[in-house]
């Protein structure tokens, strides 16, 4: 089992910047794929951006330069920072990762970027 507690979360206005941390804890010693979701009421859930083990990164197209993941393997953690938030950036944002087969996920926590 794996354990995934975010951090960081907050209200913010529009242009402002925010990073959420997430750190994972439990059976972590071989987590591949690290990422961040978000979920809100009219788009449900989508990809936010994520890295694998190795480096490798994916952007959902509405946070591209906007956003960076970023990851330290040696203290199980991925970090999302978000720059130029916009009013639709506002979601449940939930931190994701993948151990073998398994997919594990973070109860999540609110970003809302006010207008």
């Amino acid at each position: 089992q794996v354990q995934l507690v975010e951090s960081g979360g907050g209200l913010v206005q529009t242009g402002e910047s925010l990073r959420l941390s997430c750190v994972a804890s439990g059976s972590v010693s071989n987590i591949n794929s690290m990422g961040w979701y978000r979920r809100s009421p009219d788009k449900g859930r989508e990809l936010v951006g994520l890295m694998t083990r190795a480096g490798s990164t994916n952007y959902h197209d509405s946070v591209k330069g906007r956003f960076t993941v970023s990851r330290d393997n040696a203290k199980n953690a991925i970090y999302l920072q978000m720059g130029a938030l916009k009013p639709e950036d506002t979601a449940v944002y939930i931190c994701n990762c993948i151990v073998g087969r398994n997919v594990y996920w973070g109860q999540g926590i609110q970003v809302t970027v006010s207008s």
